[in-house]
């Protein structure tokens, strides 16, 4: 008798289950590390701590285990958690389809992942476009984690993104929407203006955009691929920081066209590459669970759409 209470208790508090603690389940079954799970929550560790105990409770199983640095899920976590995964996005696909998408009168709040360059060539068109579309639309516009790009859509971290070719896989969908070229920025005195040659340009000194401390431009891989390398000297994380040092001193960076046209004033110059390189390629990504969600394919239509008529611009 005790037995059959002890169940009906059980059953009780899975019925009264706070779906929160499902979301923090999945994360950290995805992260496997507290620290990474609470930052992609924007909660605490203890936080996650605290709701995988009040799983543990409910379910009767240590869920997951610590080794070193590790929260490994056990046999019975492992056996579940792709069911939980899957009918959680069965649920927020059956809610993302609640009424009608109506953009005139959305309050919907949009996120978007892209790459510093393709912010300030494509953010400012996109925003007046969205803009007299549907006003009660907000967006925020992130940086980009190629490393976790995956995991951030699958959570709604993110909506959408926007970024080179990435060596993405299904659940992640993407789709082609521009080309574009590289070109050389620099004070308008640079030698290279005068002398634009490959000898000149691998011989002069280089700046390397990006959020990494080190490794490989996507340029420099190219580079590569042709026998060659390239004296870089320099990292900085953005553009803007990129046009003012390369402005005031010897060194040359080198960036999409589109983004060298939105940056050029009278203090720099920029010039087509003196070889051939493969054109750079923008894609949007997004998870496949958002397929037919209404709002978010209207999103992608109209990004779309923006980046038709930059290109056309161009």
């Amino acid at each position: 008798m005790n037995n059959i209470h002890f169940i009906m208790v059980d059953i009780k508090r899975i019925q009264q289950l706070d779906l929160n603690l499902l979301k923090v389940f999945v994360t950290l079954f995805q992260e496997q590390n507290m620290t990474r799970a609470a930052e992609m929550l924007f909660i605490t560790p203890s936080a996650v701590s605290h709701a995988v105990k009040r799983l543990r409770d409910v379910l009767g199983d240590p869920l997951f285990e610590r080794k070193r640095n590790k929260m490994v899920p056990t046999p019975a976590c492992q056996r579940m958690a792709p069911l939980i995964i899957d009918t959680l996005t069965r649920l927020q696909q059956i809610l993302q389809h609640w009424g009608q998408f109506d953009p005139a009168t959305t309050k919907q709040h949009v996120t978007i992942a892209m790459h510093d360059a393709l912010e300030l060539s494509v953010l400012p068109s996109l925003i007046d476009n969205l803009s007299s579309l549907a006003p009660g639309l907000t967006l925020a516009s992130v940086r980009i984690q190629r490393e976790q790009l995956s995991r951030d859509l699958s959570a709604g971290h993110i909506d959408v993104a926007l970024d080179v070719a990435l060596p993405v896989k299904h659940p992640v969908n993407h789709l082609k929407l521009a080309e574009d070229e590289f070109v050389v920025m620099g004070a308008s005195n640079h030698v290279f203006f005068q002398q634009a040659t490959p000898d000149t340009y691998l011989s002069s000194r280089h700046l390397v955009v990006s959020n990494r401390p080190q490794g490989a431009a996507l340029e420099d891989l190219m580079l590569q691929a042709k026998g060659w390398t390239r004296d870089v000297k320099l990292r900085c994380q953005n553009y803007f920081a990129a046009k003012a040092l390369v402005a005031s001193g010897d060194t040359l960076v080198t960036l999409p066209k589109r983004l060298a046209e939105r940056l050029q004033d009278d203090s720099v110059h920029f010039a087509p590459l003196p070889f051939s390189l493969a054109k750079l390629e923008t894609h949007m990504y997004w998870h496949s669970h958002t397929q037919d969600d209404a709002a978010l394919g209207w999103l992608r239509e109209n990004i779309a759409l923006t980046m038709q008529n930059v290109n056309a611009m161009a």
